[in-house]
């Protein structure tokens, strides 16, 4: 049951929401309904609840005065351009655990991520504090050298040897960059399109972490040691076996602070044109 639920005395007929429903099954008669057999067809998207003018429709037991409003506050056109053109990789950061209030308002905010499908199934996979940091640390540089040792890294990964050799000999770390915390997004494989869900996902959170002031460092070589080199890692941070892994996201307090942003080395665009 998709509980869509009608205020009728608010409901004036207008029928936004049946011409914005991407199935086509709310009709009216003359107020908004969805006809049971026509339930399973629904996407869970919620443009009804969202494009009711006189908030009338609740549906999944969410009701629209939990919404946002649209008419809140949002970046504008140039403050978004110059959040994007701005942002950095930090490879710097403090010794210092985030408040977990805030990873959680951040984890909620890239929860409205666009999924294929509307399937709304990112798992985010989380380490919140720099003690586990440093124990999942251990285990990756351990898993690299033990794939090295069996003759079983890799050639494109080689690179990963010579990382875990100097963190052993100097306690410097390439790969983690000495963050505090760590986030992977997975999705189940059954999914409409799961890594790119994942990815599209981590997106959001990396633009919501940055405008908390906080710094973030995409890392494919964590992503790397799960999936191809040593995939008992997914059990120990309790990765289902059935999910795809998206990838790897770092964060924490950043160490330094740039003056400004770079100067890019241009757009490669590929122009379509059909027309004869």
């Amino acid at each position: 049951m998709i509980d869509f639920k009608v205020e009728e005395d608010k409901c004036i007929e207008c029928g936004l929401c049946k011409e914005d429903c991407p199935v086509g099954i709310i009709k009216l008669t003359p107020k908004a309904s969805i006809a049971l057999e026509k339930e399973k067809n629904c996407l869970k998207c919620q443009h009804c609840l969202a494009i009711c003018p006189t908030a009338a429709i609740s549906i999944l037991g969410k009701k629209p005065e939990d919404s946002i409003s649209c008419k809140a506050e949002v970046p504008s056109a140039t403050a978004m351009s110059n959040h994007i053109k701005t942002r950095r990789s930090i490879r710097k950061f403090k010794a210092e655990n985030i408040d977990p209030e805030l990873i959680q308002k951040v984890m909620e905010t890239a929860s409205h991520a666009p999924t294929g499908h509307n399937d709304n199934a990112v798992l985010f996979s989380l380490i919140d504090n720099m003690e586990d940091m440093n124990l999942f640390r251990d285990a990756i540089y351990a898993a690299i050298k033990k794939a090295v040792e069996e003759k079983r890294l890799p050639r494109k990964y080689f690179s990963l040897a010579s990382f875990q050799k100097v963190w052993e000999k100097t306690g410097m770390d390439i790969i983690f960059r000495n963050s505090p915390h760590l986030l992977i997004a997975t999705a189940p494989e059954k999914d409409a399109s799961p890594k790119v869900d994942s990815m599209i996902t981590l997106t959001y959170f990396e633009f919501a972490a940055n405008a908390n002031g906080l710094g973030t460092l995409w890392n494919g070589m964590v992503t790397w040691v799960i999936e191809e080199i040593d995939p008992s890692v997914r059990d120990l941070i309790g990765i289902p076996k059935d999910h795809c892994i998206g990838y790897t996201l770092l964060f924490g307090k950043s160490a330094v602070k740039y003056a400004r942003g770079i100067q890019s080395e241009g757009l490669h665009l590929n122009k379509i044109s059909l027309k004869k």
